[in-house]
């Protein structure tokens, strides 16, 4: 049976595609040495790298004396330094979920960190890989993904949103360990040996470390997208070996932590280092940032490191140490050394990413592309306000006294120029009325610690960002349809047919045109489409609809999932462009027997007080598996 990416190759030029990659098959054999060739074309490579928990203050650039970090203030020096950069939340789920769909908390998917059940992308969750990749990048995440649930083949792993390689963590909690006794390798789950019964074999970070350098040796010929997500120098300070701060009369956690933050900065320098030597670093523009403030959780003294800087705040608040982040940009020969004061959230990373690649990007989302920025323009657009939205459970001393004791509380912030404003609810509930709201304001200007609270002085600056505030959220933000969505009305019953629908969304800002949609099934499968399957003009904000009726064959093996993959094409103003969206249908079980019990049906599950019910005279005593499941079993 051809595989999805053998019709993708044999089928780009007939589709208009010829400028896109060809199949992984046929890339494998191009010579390495042929990304040399492509330095300094339009078109570059895309490397973002992000933290976890490390403060504004704890880089050498951003004026850190104790811990040293010679790589990354190496390319702050050499590239453009961000003085008023800001992740999109006080803790990482919110973060990257912001950083990843370029839409605030008042807007995401996912706002606040998991309690209990953990956060998930959703299909309509537009990421930049899933922007990028339909202009023919080679995509990878690999590190921490952070949104559950922890399995394969569900719409919120990382493979499904736009991510063609993944290697790491996919729980939020699992992450926290740095000697696993498992990773996942896109959909499978690679066990540890060395990790086993909790011995500390492997670290992590550097098995995450060395795949993201292959990564990079494997598509050097080719554009690609990294995300590197290393989870260093969250919580717990683990690391291998202390190094240089052996002898410091600080705590083990401290010297930990401090470690980790120098590992940090090695491991970019490998990755610059790789980039050079591979000849593609004059045209590869790299990211480097943190999901948040700094971290003061298993005995960490973020004081002793001055984390935050000049800043008020920690991981948790919404004063600037917590979400005020360094980020800098470098790329030898295109991004020239400087400083930004450009109030620059990490909601404009999709769509600075997509405007340097040639990519469409949503017009439904809270970011602003910064590219030109990066290109040496000063006229990059400027956003009229930021917001910040936080419901944290968690609770540690320090942010908690910043908060004044404040800290599980609802908070929301805003910045619009140089006024901050910052508000607490006393009770759990974001639509209690403004005045029952704590409410304080700063002028970052004149008190970038945020040590004054001006408010009661400048009552119409704060009715004016309470109303940006109440503006800014909305519970449910319904998307514009962007790339292909899929739905199938199954089950699949051997030869009857089904349907299936799928639609291509032009939610970008410029019309497409030769828009068409494909549907590919297994093998001995009939497709018929019932609808038209072109548009010869998507325009702005339009959509193309088809629906097909699909029949599987009548020797169609009984439940088994089948996959079917929609490819979207269509021409954009700055290129071909190609989405495709994988559903699985399943065939239904043979038929059960008279005496199969209900606990033996694998589609049928029924519990009482003593466990499995059995359609018998037992009353449920009766194991399950007792009874043949079908007469296939006969």
């Amino acid at each position: 049976m051809p595989t999805r990416r053998h019709f993708l190759a044999g089928s780009a030029a007939a589709l208009g595609l010829a400028g896109l990659p060809a199949a992984p098959e046929a890339q494998a054999a191009a010579p390495a040495a042929h990304g040399a060739t492509t330095a300094g074309t339009s078109t570059p490579n895309l490397v973002v790298i992000l933290a976890d928990d490390l403060g504004y203050g704890e880089l050498g650039a951003y004026g850190q004396r104790l811990i040293t970090t010679p790589r990354i203030d190496r390319l702050a020096a050499e590239g453009l330094r961000f003085t008023d950069a800001y992740s999109t939340a006080a803790v990482c789920a919110p973060s990257r979920c912001s950083l990843l769909t370029g839409l605030h908390t008042g807007h995401s998917a996912v706002r606040a960190n998991p309690n209990g059940a953990p956060g998930a992308l959703k299909a309509g969750d537009t990421t930049f890989a899933e922007v990028l990749r339909a202009r023919g990048y080679r995509t990878a995440v690999i590190g921490k993904w952070g949104f559950g649930p922890e399995e394969g083949d569900q719409p919120s792993h990382p493979n499904s949103r736009g991510f063609e390689e993944f290697y790491g963590y996919i729980d939020h909690g699992h992450a926290h360990q740095y000697y696993p006794q498992y990773l996942w390798h896109n959909g499978v789950k690679e066990t540890i040996a060395a990790n086993a019964n909790g011995a500390k074999g492997t670290y992590a970070p550097q098995l995450i470390e060395q795949r993201a350098l292959d990564f990079i040796d494997a598509h050097a010929a080719e554009p690609f997208l990294l995300f590197l997500t290393p989870t260093v120098p969250h919580a717990p300070s683990d690391i291998p070996d202390v190094g240089a701060y052996a002898s410091r009369t600080w705590t083990q956690q401290n010297k930990g932590h401090a470690a980790q933050i120098t590992y940090f900065d090695t491991l970019v320098g490998k990755v610059t280092d790789r980039l050079r030597a591979l000849g593609i670093a004059e045209n590869t523009v790299v990211l480097v940032t943190s999901d948040n403030g700094p971290h003061e959780e298993g005995g960490v003294n973020p004081d002793l490191f001055d984390a935050n800087g000049p800043l008020r705040g920690y991981k948790r608040n919404l004063y600037e140490g917590g979400i005020r982040v360094p980020l800098i940009a470098w790329s030898p020969g295109r991004i020239g050394a400087g400083t930004s004061d450009r109030p620059t959230p990490l909601t404009d990373v999709l769509p600075t990413l997509a405007e340097l690649g040639g990519a469409p990007a949503p017009t439904d989302i809270d970011g602003l592309s910064a590219a030109p920025l990066l290109a040496g323009s000063a006229d990059a657009a400027r956003h009229n306000h930021l917001y910040w939205y936080r419901d944290e459970r968690g609770v540690t001393s320090r942010a908690n006294a910043q908060d004044d004791g404040r800290a599980t509380w609802l908070a929301e912030a805003v910045r619009k120029d140089d006024w901050k404003a910052v508000r607490f609810a006393p009770v759990r509930d974001r639509a209690l009325p403004d005045a029952q709201w704590q409410v304080e304001l700063y002028d970052l200007a004149s008190d970038l610690g945020e040590q004054r609270d001006v408010a009661a002085v400048n009552p119409s600056v704060v009715t004016g960002l309470v109303a940006l505030m109440r503006s800014s959220w909305v519970d449910t933000y319904a998307r514009r349809p962007f790339g292909v969505r899929a739905q199938v009305q199954g089950p699949a019953v051997p030869g009857q047919a089904f349907t299936v629908t799928a639609t291509l969304g032009n939610g970008s800002g410029k019309p497409w045109t030769r828009a068409l949609l494909a549907l590919h099934a297994p093998a001995g499968w009939q497709v018929r489409a019932t609808t038209a399957t072109g548009q010869d003009l998507l325009a702005a904000g339009a959509t193309l609809t088809t629906t097909w009726r699909v029949t599987p064959p009548a020797t169609a093996a009984a439940a088994t999932p089948w996959p079917l993959t929609v490819d979207g094409t269509a021409e954009s103003p700055t290129g071909p462009l190609r989405y495709s969206a994988t559903e699985r249908v399943s065939t239904v079980p043979a038929a059960p027997l008279a005496d199969t019990y209900l606990s033996d049906l694998e589609w049928v599950s029924a519990t009482n007080g003593w466990g499995p019910v059995e359609r018998d005279r037992s009353n449920g005593r009766n194991a399950a598996g007792t009874a043949r499941r079908s007469r296939s079993e006969e």
